[in-house]
C-alpha cells in the first residue's frame, strides 16, 4: 500500500470537486436547504432543529452514496482506472483515496448541519459522530453500485432507487408507525432514531447492533463485487 498513491488520487478528487456538479451539489444542496427552513420557517410545537435532523438524515443517505458511485463508474467509462492501475496505482489504494475523500468532504457537510444547529460541545461531538457512521455505511454502498456499474448511466438507475430508500424512507417514517416498523431494519433509520433520540428506551445496544450488521452486509456484499469485477471490465 503506497501512502503517495492514496495521497495523489485525494488531491485528484479535491481538484475536480468544482468539476463534477454531480458531487458538489450534493453536498452543498442540504445545509443550505436546513439553512433556509431553520432560519425562516417556524412552526407551532415544532422539535427543536427538526429540519437540520431531517436534512441531515437524507444527506447521509444520499450525497456520499451517489457521489461514490457517480465518481467509480464515471472513471470506468472514461478508461481513467485503466491508466492509473497501468501507472501502478493498486485497486485499492484508488477506492481507499476516494473513500478518504467522500467522508472527508462528508464531514465537512455534516458540521455545517451542526453549526445550523447550534449544538456545542458534547452534543457537537455526538451529532457529528452519528452522522460519520452513516457516512460510512453509506460510501460503502455507493462503492458497491460503481463496482458494479459499467458506465454513468448504469450506476444511475441503481443508485436511484437506493438512495430513494435510505434517505426518503426515515422521513415517511416520521408520520407512518407501520412504514417506521418496517424501516427499523435500515441502518438510515436507526441514524435517523439517534439524531431525533426517539429510540425505544433501553434499546440503545440494539440501536448499534442494528447500524452495525448494515455494516457487516455491505461490506460483504463489497468484498463479494470488488473479487467478482474489480475495478476494470475484464
Amino acid at each position: 500500500m503506497n501512502i503517495r498513491h492514496i495521497n495523489a488520487i485525494i488531491k485528484k478528487q479535491i481538484k475536480e470537486t468544482f468539476k463534477n456538479l454531480t458531487v458538489f451539489v450534493q453536498f452543498v444542496m442540504f445545509p443550505v436547504l436546513a439553512f433556509i427552513m431553520t432560519k425562516f420557517i417556524e412552526v407551532p410545537n415544532m422539535p427543536k432543529n427538526y429540519f437540520v435532523t431531517l436534512f441531515a438524515i437524507m444527506y447521509i443517505g444520499m450525497a456520499p452514496m451517489t457521489s461514490m458511485a457517480a465518481i467509480i463508474s464515471e472513471e470506468k467509462e472514461k478508461n481513467t482506472l485503466r491508466d492509473l492501475m497501468m501507472a501502478n496505482v493498486k485497486p485499492m489504494e484508488y477506492l481507499l483515496g476516494v473513500g478518504i475523500y467522500i467522508v472527508f468532504i462528508s464531514l465537512l457537510g455534516a458540521c455545517c448541519f451542526g453549526l445550523i444547529g447550534n449544538y456545542g460541545g458534547y452534543q457537537f461531538l455526538e451529532f457529528v459522530g452519528i452522522l460519520f457512521v452513516g457516512i460510512l455505511v453509506s460510501g460503502c454502498v455507493g462503492a458497491v453500485i460503481g463496482i458494479s456499474s459499467r458506465n454513468q448511466m448504469s450506476a444511475t438507475s441503481l443508485t436511484v432507487p437506493v438512495m430513494m430508500v435510505c434517505s426518503f424512507v426515515p422521513m415517511l417514517s416520521m408520520f407512518n408507525e407501520k412504514i417506521k416498523n418496517i424501516a427499523q431494519i435500515l441502518y438510515s433509520q436507526q441514524i435517523s432514531n439517534l439524531l431525533n433520540h426517539t429510540e425505544p428506551e433501553g434499546e440503545l445496544f440494539k440501536t448499534w447492533c442494528i447500524i452495525l450488521i448494515n455494516m457487516i452486509m455491505v461490506g460483504t456484499l463489497f468484498v463479494m463485487r470488488y473479487r467478482k469485477k474489480g475495478l476494470i471490465e475484464k
